[in-house]
């Protein structure tokens, strides 16, 4: 087995809850912007804020300093919100250009709608040695050891295929793809998705409803990620109907609840404030009904919910709005 040195940035759960899962084999290193937060993680060996209750490893390093984060480590992790990727790369370009780069954030870019793959390769170069962990994989389970499957997507096969034997875990289980469009897209708009299932579930409108909606929304996922040069059968694995399936029906789901919430009639100013966590279907469902329009691709329920959250309709109008559709081939 090979043992590495790897530098995770981003303190929040889903950083915090890879870091305890790699802690069994290598090295690891955690790095936040918050000081304070950082240095209460390292004190209490817990990450209160955002996964009270789980005991971190002994072995786990908290690391306050970015440069000596990143000098230090074989392989660096971005785990940051969507919003923080390209800023992260930048630095990390500065300080250690060469140094193989994954990232496991999830959306396009605000305004300029660009997938993670895309601003790495902005940053980078195109030939950067880089990669994007995604699938199926809330963050409370992974850093309490329960199993989990998730996908490791590189354009170079081989690059794919090192990481993947040397980060793999017996409860976290990785597998390797070349297809970085389409695991991107999926593990994006599945959270659009979510929050569609979340008002569905709070409106009570069943299991049946529930089913038809995310099958539905895999189909609208696959023609998106084709229509960017992604493939159907990427959605068929884990990063695309695994990861559906899991946000959409699973209580830990932060975009499953921000529909619940928006269900009930809650302001999204309210839910967001409530749910203290970034929940990055908010702001991908207006990327992806922009980049739908330009690429002349249907997705009605990603349009919908994009007029639920920014446009002023309410939840039950946006469901009569999807009902009334004429029918379609399936």
């Amino acid at each position: 087995m090979i043992r590495c040195r790897i530098a995770v940035f981003g303190a929040g759960a889903w950083g915090t809850a890879l870091a305890q899962a790699f802690c069994n084999t290598h090295e690891v290193s955690l790095w936040g912007r918050d000081r304070p937060h950082l240095e209460e993680i390292a004190h209490l060996r817990e990450n209160r804020r955002y996964l009270p209750g789980v005991r971190l490893h002994d072995t786990l390093g908290v690391q306050a300093d970015f440069r000596a984060a990143a000098e230090q480590a074989d392989v660096h992790l971005v785990v940051t919100p969507l919003a923080g990727l390209r800023e992260t790369a930048r630095q990390l370009r500065q300080l250690r250009p060469g140094t193989p780069l994954l990232w496991a954030c999830k959306g396009f870019e605000a305004g300029s709608g660009r997938l993670p793959h895309e601003i790495i390769a902005e940053e980078l170069g195109p030939d950067a040695p880089c990669g994007v962990l995604t699938g199926p994989s809330f963050a409370a389970e992974v850093a309490r050891g329960l199993p989990a499957a998730v996908t490791l997507a590189a354009r170079d096969a081989d690059f794919a295929h090192h990481w993947v034997n040397v980060l793999h875990q017996p409860r976290l289980r990785i597998y390797a793809n070349t297809d970085l469009v389409g695991c991107e897209v999926g593990g994006a708009v599945k959270n659009v998705m979510a929050i569609a299932a979340g008002v569905s579930d709070g409106m009570g409108f069943g299991l049946n409803a529930r089913a038809a909606l995310i099958t539905r929304g895999l189909a609208e996922i696959a023609r998106l990620a084709r229509a960017l040069g992604g493939r159907s059968e990427t959605l068929m694995g884990l990063a695309g109907m695994g990861d559906l399936i899991l946000t959409c029906t699973g209580d830990l789901s932060r975009n499953r609840r921000v529909g619940l919430a928006l269900a009930q009639g809650k302001s999204l100013t309210e839910i967001l404030s409530e749910l203290g966590h970034v929940a990055e279907g908010v702001s991908t469902a207006r990327e992806v009904v922009q980049l739908a329009q330009r690429h002349e691709v249907e997705m009605p329920v990603c349009e919908a919910i994009d007029a639920l959250l920014h446009h002023g309709l309410n939840a039950r109008s946006a469901v009569e709005r999807l009902l009334a559709r004429d029918p379609r081939e399936e």
